[in-house]
């Protein structure tokens, strides 16, 4: 290479030694009339170099640098730096490429710059201190979970980029056929349905960095296009998959932090929801949702006397946080996210309890409430009264909104999610119970016999990865009797016919002896980012795509010429007004 060390890498053992550095012009500083100050930059750091004052050079210019490392002056040493004991003198500058100014600096000072911008010139975005560090975390987790999975033994495949369009699951990227006009191959949501049948076919241990395409809506945990770990294991139950998939991410978080977290804790989704709110829940900290319904059993507040489940939450000294305005914000939110209403309560300096309600509530209700939500003064306490999904589920958002820290604060704390439903609701057209994964979840052994009798009571083998509030993955164990899945097809409303006109070409293979088996698969995008302390996927991703979906850097999606479409069979419609 035309450069003996980076930029980054000098030290005071340098001292004496002549070396040549290439990078980027970050600063140039006079220094005296005949000197100046040029720290160069490279991916690894900035280094300061002594040149001459008459060396023509500016900011972002390429430069190759050829000097002798000397200790700095006393008193003039940056600590601020890995550099900072050293400096470059009697430099030698090489100019190999001059750069025009570019359009915001390359610094932290850059966060501020709109996003659009960064992302039109996300090339000179990746010159930053902050993206390199994020995709050498991504490139660290990549590794450590590609290593973890060799040594247990998976074999990696490439599944197909392009498949058939399935009608389960979210919208779907379609590419029309050339060849067969009118037809379309479908980009994959996941590789689920090959790594399934690679299981057929015998190979045991499956894994995969796969890139998966879902058309929805962006958001900062979500992108058109993202990648995620795919793995599929033979002849296993739950615990099999938990403790292979714990591998790679407890070996990527210790590879990126330097510390290896400890075992991750279990709990089922019933607990989940009764305790956090979520099915993905954040457990850095506390604000837990109390069962309230039995203070109110004899209630005579209407609001409360109707409902099936009564809960609350205490955010701790959150009454002089939230007035009139931001508690109506906050009763607005929970009936946005299903609720009738809210109930707010603020603890007084004496220990009495101020609300709009607090006429409707007996002495002893009032003692009660205070006991069970452990209310000190200054506390104030959210409370929702309704069905019991609709009650954890909106108190858990209150919980999040309220008390829950930046997804960069730590610790990281990881969670399984175990015990799913296997039915989540009913078909308001069908009056037939509808699937909480996919219909290919294998129920839980212990509730098959209630398939008949309680359907909406069985549970799945089914599972979630949770860190910090985001779900990283999902999982289960796969149906491989034939007979069980025709009985689930069977409660979902699907015939045999119907079932072998949809997924007759994944379902016949199983006929010839399908192992029992089950997979998981997380998202590589959102570890990186937590690991990274981002809140937006996009800042561990190279080449991002906004919120709106318009890529300012290429322009896509564009127009593409007529006679292509002609080729394809396709015509356009012109948009709906």
């Amino acid at each position: 290479m035309i450069r003996t060390h980076t930029c980054g890498e000098l030290r005071a053992e340098h001292i004496g030694q002549t070396v040549t550095l290439t990078g980027w012009v970050n600063t140039r500083r006079e220094h005296s009339q005949h000197l100046a100050f040029v720290d160069l930059r490279d991916f690894s750091g900035v280094t300061q170099c002594v040149v001459d004052n008459d060396v023509d050079v500016r900011s972002e210019y390429v430069l190759k640098i050829t000097g002798v490392v000397e200790a700095r002056l006393a008193g003039s040493e940056n600590a601020d730096l890995a550099t900072g004991a050293i400096e470059l003198k009697e430099c030698q500058v090489e100019v190999l490429n001059e750069a025009t100014p570019p359009p915001f600096p390359m610094d932290d000072r850059a966060d501020g710059v709109d996003e659009m911008i960064r992302l039109k010139h996300r090339y000179l975005d990746l010159r930053r201190e902050r993206m390199q560090r994020n995709l050498r975390i991504r490139s660290k987790v990549n590794s450590a979970i590609r290593n973890a999975m060799v040594k247990q033994d998976f074999v990696e495949v490439e599944t197909p980029m392009l498949m058939p369009s399935t009608p389960e699951g979210a919208r779907e990227f379609l590419v029309p056929s050339r060849q067969r006009p009118g037809s379309f191959y479908a980009l994959p949501q996941s590789p689920q349905l090959y790594k399934q049948l690679l299981m057929v076919g015998g190979l045991d241990r499956y894994y995969q960095i796969a890139r998966c395409l879902r058309d929805e809506d962006l958001r900062a945990d979500r992108q058109y296009e993202f990648m995620q770990l795919d793995m599929e294991m033979s002849f296993v139950e739950v615990d099999d998959v938990l403790t292979a998939a714990e591998q790679g991410v407890l070996d990527a978080a210790e590879a990126v932090t330097g510390e290896r977290p400890s075992v991750v804790p279990r709990i089922t989704w019933h607990h989940a929801m009764n305790t956090y709110g979520s099915d993905k829940p954040d457990l850095r900290f506390g604000v837990e949702l109390q069962e309230l319904t039995p203070i109110f059993a004899a209630t005579e507040f209407k609001a409360f006397s109707t409902a099936e489940a009564i809960k609350g939450i205490n955010y701790p000294g959150g009454a002089a946080e939230y007035g009139r305005n931001k508690l109506d914000a906050l009763t607005d939110f929970a009936k946005k996210n299903g609720a009738k209403g809210m109930v707010w309560i603020k603890v007084a300096d004496d220990g009495t309890l101020e609300s709009p309600v607090a006429k409707f509530m007996s002495d002893d209700e009032k003692a009660a409430l205070s006991e069970a939500m452990s209310a000190s003064p200054g506390d104030l306490i959210l409370m929702i009264a309704d069905e019991w999904h609709t009650t954890c589920e909106v108190l858990g958002e209150l919980r999040n909104r309220v008390a829950r820290p930046p997804v960069s604060e730590g610790p990281f704390r990881y969670v399984w999610v175990v015990d799913f439903p296997l039915f989540v609701g009913v078909d308001k057209t069908s009056g037939r119970p509808k699937p909480g994964h996919h219909a290919f979840c294998h129920p839980h052994p212990e509730d098959i016999d209630k398939m008949d009798s309680d359907p909406m009571s069985v549970r799945a083998w089914a599972y979630d990865l949770v860190l910090n509030g985001w779900e990283l993955g999902s999982g289960s164990i796969r149906i491989h009797d034939p007979k069980l899945q025709g009985k689930v097809f069977e409660l979902l409303g699907i015939s045999a016919e119907e079932a072998n006109e949809r997924f007759g070409f994944f379902l016949d293979p199983f006929s010839y002896g399908a192992p029992p088996h089950g997979g998981f698969a997380y998202g590589i995008d959102r570890l990186s980012a937590i690991l990274a302390g981002e809140e937006n996927i996009r800042e561990v991703i190279a080449f991002p795509k906004p919120q709106s979906g318009l890529d300012p850097l290429t322009g896509s999606p564009t127009e593409v010429p007529e006679e292509h479409l002609t080729e394809l069979g396709l015509k356009v419609l012109p948009p709906i007004e």
